[in-house]
């Protein structure tokens, strides 16, 4: 994850407020999509599990994938723009 990626999951992590917007947002619902497609899910609670404890390694690794795509770099550029309105 990149500096800017790991800057926003910070904000995000302080801020309920913005991530229940985000989350409510086209992009937001977009970006859940991209992380739950293939197994509904269940990779995505797991790496959230471990994040809570500590070890962001899981979904570093599931935010640095979605962005190898260049829609996903977009998707994820534009989270981060609208995150820092």
């Amino acid at each position: 994850m990149d500096d800017k990626t790991a800057h926003l999951a910070d904000q995000l992590r302080r801020n309920p407020a913005m991530l229940k917007s985000l989350m409510q947002s086209q992009d937001g619902q977009m970006l859940m999509q991209m992380l739950t497609q293939g197994d509904r899910g269940a990779s995505l609670q797991r790496a959230v599990q471990s994040a809570a404890r500590g070890d962001t390694t899981a979904i570093t690794q599931m935010v640095s994938q979605i962005m190898q795509s260049p829609s996903g770099a977009e998707l994820v550029e534009r989270i981060n723009k609208a995150v820092q309105k």
